[in-house]
């Protein structure tokens, strides 16, 4: 009865028939009662919430599905991450949608359901305990973002980004599945458990294993956007409606943090080491190229997704430093300080791309650097909230990012490679100059526009929140941390109980 267990699907159950319902109403809505479509959303994303609170304080990990799907801490904490993530995005996009619906007409509802099965994919990625089930997440959240991008289709550019996108993503897609290919030939299971009782027996030709582990590296690293595997980053990020831009920075990056989590450090920890060497390489490029590339970059979604690469660099810091001589001692700090680098990276991102859309109207998208020229003089309220979220990309302190950056380099330190944390630091502190630009940007330079800053209600208390949440998160970091950590043990703990047992 175990295998036919329900219970621990239920939010998985409940937003797929939610988001074909919201898919059939929105056929009968015209575009001047859009946000009949765009309430609707939020309330299914509050249900969902509901359903997924009840697993996460239950603390317990159930396997079902004959254990292609597991419901424990880690992804219940994601998946209750990934609700507000986006839900903050559809608060933040609803006029940018409205508007370029209203205008063009490729732009509307599509925009909600298509967000809701990008969730969807997550979901099923974050609780996969099977290779079969994590590539289903997988290609349902990538078809649904390879729609977004391409919704404008009016626009050459989106539509580039949407080809370039497309291309490159079924290639990701493909080494990752040839090494999982490769995985289930030398192991004999598509389950992680069975993969890793497999992999620690000894008794497998390295050989075959470490070919497998290096084609899924590879194909986490396109997912993920560090280099080498980054030429699609910049280009889909600069050619997709700022609203979609939004939805790839956010919610995506803790899906791939935990498809990271299942793949490497759960099925493939008996191969840590060789995995590590791999994620060094892509940590210290990707900090480099990122950090420097931002530099150049007049375009303010372009300069953010070389920043995203870079901070994905920083994240896989973490993930490298949990096994230490084949010890685990270490794993704990390290896994948790990567999820909460994260979660509150992708919380900062959110706010960010909030203050582009704030200013973007309809037939301007507030794109260039240039555009916030004297934003202090426009609304200092925003642009002060601007130069806190900002400061805590470029890890100042007492914000959030800083303590974030602090935390997964203690773990680096713990794995004694001085060296890499130098490295990162050097590039931390390279990467500042281009959040500080646009400091100055707002701060010292005249205005080139002085058109009053417009904003629904909901969106100036969200985005002041926003704002708000980096201070207090970098000033009581505890709870949060608290909580990756505590989700990080328990996971750890039962499937490695599950394997020995």
């Amino acid at each position: 009865m175990n295998n036919m267990n329900l219970i621990p699907v239920y939010p998985e159950i409940f937003l797929l028939i939610a988001t074909s319902v919201v898919l059939l109403i929105d056929m009968f809505v015209s575009d001047a009662k859009r946000h009949f479509t765009y309430y609707l959303t939020l309330a299914v994303l509050a249900v969902c919430f509901v359903l997924t609170l009840g697993a996460f304080q239950s603390g317990e990990t159930v396997y079902t599905f004959h254990n292609m799907f597991v419901s424990d801490p880690l992804s219940s904490l994601l998946k209750l991450v990934s609700y507000v993530a986006v839900g903050i995005t559809l608060v933040y996009s609803r006029r940018y949608v409205s508007e370029r619906g209203m205008v063009s007409g490729n732009l509307g509802g599509e925009f909600y359901p298509l967000a809701l099965f990008a969730l969807l994919g997550q979901m099923v990625m974050i609780s996969g305990s099977n290779f079969l089930s994590i590539y289903l997440g997988l290609e349902l959240m990538s078809l649904s973002l390879y729609a977004l991008v391409a919704l404008r289709r009016d626009s050459a550019v989106a539509t580039e980004a949407a080809m370039k996108y497309f291309v490159l993503g079924a290639m990701a897609s493909g080494f990752l599945l040839y090494g999982m290919s490769m995985l289930y030939g030398a192991t004999g299971s598509l389950d992680l458990v069975e993969v890793t009782r497999a992999a620690s027996s000894g008794g497998i030709n390295p050989t075959v294993l470490v070919f497998g582990v290096v084609f899924v590296v590879a194909g986490l690293a396109f997912k993920l956007g560090v280099v080498p595997f980054h030429m699609w980053v910049p280009d889909v990020y600069q050619g997709s409606p700022t609203a979609v831009t939004l939805l790839l920075g956010g919610a995506p990056k803790l899906a791939a943090f935990a498809i990271c989590f299942r793949l490497l450090i759960e099925a493939l920890l008996p191969l840590a080491f060789d995995w590590q060497q791999m994620l060094t390489v892509l940590a210290v490029l990707s900090m480099a190229i990122g950090n420097i590339t931002a530099i150049a970059q007049t375009n303010i979604k372009r300069m953010l997704a070389y920043s995203t690469i870079s901070h994905m660099g920083f994240m896989l810091l973490g993930l490298l430093a949990g096994v230490v001589d084949g010890n685990l001692f270490s794993a704990a700090n390290a896994y948790s300080s990567a999820l909460f680098y994260s979660i509150t990276y992708v919380l900062t991102t959110l706010g960010t791309f909030g203050v582009i859309m704030l200013l973007a109207r309809s037939g301007f998208e507030a794109e260039s650097m240039d555009d916030f020229k004297g934003l202090n003089q426009r609304s200092p309220w925003f642009a002060g909230v601007m130069l806190v979220l900002m400061l805590s990309l470029a890890g100042i302190p007492p914000l959030v990012g800083f303590y974030a950056k602090l935390s997964v380099l203690q773990a680096v330190l713990g794995t004694g490679q001085v060296w890499l944390a130098v490295v990162a630091v050097v590039f931390s502190l390279i990467g500042a100059y281009y959040y500080l630009r646009v400091i100055k940007l707002m701060y010292f330079d005249e205005p080139q526009d002085s058109s009053p800053i417009v904003a629904h209600l909901d969106v100036r208390v969200l985005l002041s929140l926003n704002g708000l949440a980096m201070l207090v998160l970098g000033l009581w970091p505890g709870m949060l941390m608290d909580a990756t950590t505590t989700a990080i043990v328990k996971t750890l703990t039962s499937f490695l109980g599950k394997v020995v047992s």
